[in-house]
């Protein structure tokens, strides 16, 4: 089993069973729990089929050390995350988040939700992995109880807004078959909405459409049903659902940036001076918006583990990805689809006038949207369009990968953590200027 094609940069991921199986699993449990000590290990998973028989296999690995296992049973990634916290213990969540239905991976962290990827142990549990499936624990088991955190949770996710300030408001919430189905109706009950929920039925083979909100097609359902039925504001959950993506009530999509932006508002204030992060490939609007409210913006790498690590040297209060994940200090520096939604509903009940209007003066620029090119060496292709632009009129940061701001637009090319691929994010004042200048790098690309 080669096990360099399942361990990426933040997780482990791959193909069931054969890339990820239950031997792997196992070997990974023990591997995992050799590397954090301590007494014990919270697990949970999502909907998908081999969740059970791998989450099995990964206790015994874990129990075969001498570490017990917490089980919380279904969960959403983020509500792991908050296991960790309040148990104050390491976690492990199958999940392959918005991945089709054949995939299933594991997402670690430390106690406290404390990120782990390839620079922050993931490599070493890799190599135990390799070492274990050499030869496997034998052990006397260690115990395995199951904890219900599930109140707790909700009355965590509660404490960030102001539940007595929420009013009526009609939501639509596409939940893919996935977790979002499960942790949504518990977040939401009791609080004085009107929602409907879009295919809550668990399902980890995805029979809708799949658990990828980034992809324009996967929310033509949920953009429909808005429609429809007149709603405020419409929620589109990712596999695992720490990720969520807002759809306005003209059905229009609001842009991750835009979300960091009015979310870093509405925080800012309530907390005045406070510290924002935002990635790489976040709309220029993000930086002036915390600009204009009086915050402290931190750009960052893309990426939860380096997000969460900068959290934490720059005591941020939040932090926001173009990609819909958005984390809080409040909630152990992890991300939280659930929490942000909720953050925007209380904002939307504050607001007099329609979602629409709320995240207006949060669109300032026109986007290409992340393209992706497949290249035979992404490092090579940047290193060689950087040198090209060395003499050009551009700012070059190599924060992470290229971004060369030009004063009136930029652009930010980096390469794929897990892929052969190049990722390009374009920014300019309109339309017509963003299609020419993707145009224009596409090209730089190819001759490259």
């Amino acid at each position: 089993m080669d096990t360099s094609l399942i361990f990426k940069a933040y997780d482990v991921r791959g193909t069931y069973p054969d890339q990820l199986n239950e031997d792997v699993a196992r070997a990974t449990g023990s591997a995992f729990a050799t590397f954090v000590g301590g007494a014990s290990i919270v697990v949970a998973r999502d909907m998908r089929p081999s969740g059970p028989s791998l989450v099995d296999a990964f206790a015994e690995g874990v129990r075969r050390v001498g570490v017990e296992v917490v089980d919380i049973g279904l969960a959403s990634t983020d509500l792991l995350y908050f296991a960790s916290g309040y148990l104050n213990s390491p976690g492990a969540m199958f999940t392959a988040s918005h991945n089709p239905a054949q995939y299933n991976g594991i997402k670690m962290c430390l106690a406290e939700a404390k990120p782990v990827g390839l620079e922050t142990g993931l490599a070493d549990i890799e190599r135990m992995t390799n070492e274990f499936l050499a030869s496997p624990a034998t052990g006397e088991m260690a115990a395995m109880t199951e904890s219900d955190v599930l109140s707790a949770w909700v009355a965590h996710v509660h404490s960030f807004v102001d539940t007595s300030k929420l009013r009526p408001l009609k939501i639509i919430a596409d939940t893919a078959n996935g977790m979002g189905g499960y942790v949504a109706p518990l977040v939401f009950a009791g609080l004085p909405f009107d929602v409907e929920i879009m295919y809550p039925e668990l399902d980890g083979t995805f029979p809708n459409h799949p658990a990828d909100p980034l992809n324009p097609a996967n929310i033509v359902d949920l953009q429909r049903r808005v429609l429809e039925s007149g709603a405020d504001i419409g929620l589109a959950f990712d596999g695992d659902a720490d990720r969520v993506f807002l759809i306005d009530e003209k059905a229009h999509g609001i842009s991750g940036s835009a979300t960091t932006a009015m979310v870093a508002a509405s925080l800012l204030d309530k907390n005045p001076g406070a510290t924002i992060l935002y990635n790489v490939i976040c709309s220029k609007s993000v930086a002036e918006v915390i600009a204009e409210h009086g915050g402290i913006g931190v750009r960052t790498r893309v990426g939860h583990s380096y997000i969460k690590q900068t959290m934490a040297e720059t005591n941020a209060i939040f932090g926001g990805e173009h990609s819909g994940h958005y984390y809080y200090r409040d909630n152990y520096r992890a991300d939280s689809g659930i929490i942000t939604a909720l953050v925007v509903l209380e904002l939307l009940s504050n607001f007099d006038g329609p979602l629409s209007e709320l995240v207006s003066p949060f669109n300032r620029y026109a986007v290409s949207g992340e393209i992706n090119t497949v290249v035979t060496n992404p490092l090579v292709t940047v290193a060689a369009i950087t040198e090209e632009l060395r003499s050009s009129s551009a700012t070059i940061d190599e924060l992470d990968g290229l971004t060369a701001d030009f004063g009136d637009w930029w652009f930010n090319l980096r390469p794929s953590n897990t892929e052969p691929l190049l990722r390009l994010n374009v920014e300019a004042p309109t339309d017509e200027e963003c299609a020419k200048h993707v145009a224009k790098i596409l090209e730089m690309i190819r001759a490259n």
